[in-house]
């Protein structure tokens, strides 16, 4: 407990807590009891179909999982796998379950050492997984000897598996019984993209021994999202909540697609901002605030650590996209609004092929969003570009970037 010499708290700090009862119930990595799960009650059933043989020792069907951010995907996996190891306890089988965020884990190296870390038991196994020093192939011996050892059945979930850079993971995964890499266990597969073409990106090797099912989350609407924030809602203290703030999140957040975790982070976020102006209750007008902050917290995260130079790349985009709200620029367009932005930065300008692969780059990180179309036959193709955020959102976080800050703009 801090305190001063006079045995008094120290006043720097608050030691109460108005709003929040528990505010942990609104974090992302929160894993919600089943009961405070709503609106995917058949897709939660489909999952525990293809799921439901490892309760009994038996291989699960492999399953890919596609849907924008915030629907549920990661959620309902987790969820789903934590219940088939208590239903197998029952039965007398050991389910282990590893999850990998391939956004952080994208080789083939890193997602086996790690499954191999979150599965081993050293003092069962006698193994050691350490963090660097093995190659491939001994983090995959050290992985084969931990899965037969240390379980029955394996879950491994896969998310933002589109982020991998190498597939055959999925290959030697999904083949390890078939090869008699493990022999005492198996191993099922569950692959989480926002992409729905993805398999189509699966190399022809992957594509002919990775036999899956598929399931597709559409988006919350406004109804489901405000029965997701009341299940949460004893997050805050009684009262605290007026009666329009999870209306109010809950439409907001399906405009924006239906992302409930969007939702829950404005949520959270509209009560941390009464409590810093220790205000009673949350209104609309936290609301408001809030999503205004989570939108540049979620934007920063997109772009942070990008080089000066992506940033004003970005930049040129952002200045046109105020000029012509919801309109596409071509390459070429947003090339010049660049070659200015880099001069007043005093800095060498890139090259437009090089500008064209950075807008993809944030193509893919879903900072942008580009479509390429054919011009007619013998025409060649023209890619046009369009920012996925409010222009004022973009230039908040590119300012904190000193060198984009001076610009004044």
């Amino acid at each position: 407990m801090a305190t001063d010499d006079d045995g008094e708290r120290d006043p720097l700090f608050r030691y109460d807590e108005p709003i929040f009862a528990d505010e942990d119930l609104l974090r992302i990595s929160h894993l919600p009891g089943p009961n405070r799960i709503v609106g995917r009650d058949e897709h939660m059933q489909k999952v525990a179909e293809a799921l439901n043989p490892a309760i009994f020792g038996q291989e699960p069907t492999h399953l890919f999982i596609f849907g924008k951010t915030g629907t549920g995907k990661s959620l309902i996996s987790r969820s789903v796998s934590k219940r088939v190891e208590n239903e197998a306890e029952h039965e007398g089988v050991n389910v282990r379950t590893a999850f990998i965020d391939c956004g952080e884990q994208t080789t083939e190296a890193s997602v086996i050492k790690t499954i191999g870390r979150e599965l081993n038991d050293p003092n069962e196994t006698g193994i050691k997984v350490p963090q660097r020093g093995l190659g491939t192939g001994d983090y995959y011996d050290r992985l084969w000897q931990i899965i037969d050892t240390c379980s029955d059945v394996v879950i491994v979930i896969l998310d933002e598996i589109d982020m991998l850079e190498d597939d055959e993971v999925l290959r030697k995964l999904s083949r390890a019984g078939e090869n008699r890499r493990v022999t005492d266990s198996t191993i099922g597969i569950i692959g989480i993209s926002n992409k729905i073409d993805f398999p189509d990106e699966l190399n022809e090797r992957v594509k002919s021994s990775f036999a899956h099912d598929e399931l597709v989350f559409p988006p919350y609407d406004a109804h489901q999202l405000v029965d997701i924030l009341q299940n949460r809602a004893d997050a805050f203290r009684d009262g605290v909540l007026s009666d329009d703030a999870v209306p109010l999140t809950a439409a907001l957040a399906a405009q924006e697609h239906g992302d409930a975790r969007k939702a829950i982070d404005i949520l959270r976020n509209a009560g941390r901002i009464a409590t810093k102006q220790e205000d009673e209750v949350v209104t609309e007008e936290h609301v408001y605030a809030a999503k205004e902050k989570t939108e540049a917290d979620r934007f920063a995260e997109l772009i942070e650590g990008a080089p000066t130079q992506a940033k004003a790349i970005l930049l040129a985009l952002t200045l046109l996209t105020e000029n012509k709200p919801r309109d596409q620029f071509p390459t070429q367009q947003i090339y010049r609004q660049y070659q200015t932005i880099a001069s007043d930065l005093d800095m060498d300008p890139l090259s437009e092929r090089r500008v064209q692969e950075i807008l993809q780059e944030q193509d893919f990180l879903n900072v942008i969003n580009s479509e390429t179309k054919g011009r007619g036959r013998g025409r060649g193709v023209h890619t046009k570009h369009r920012l996925l955020e409010e222009p004022e959102i973009v230039k908040k976080v590119l300012n904190r970037d000193s060198r984009i800050a001076d610009l004044g703009i």
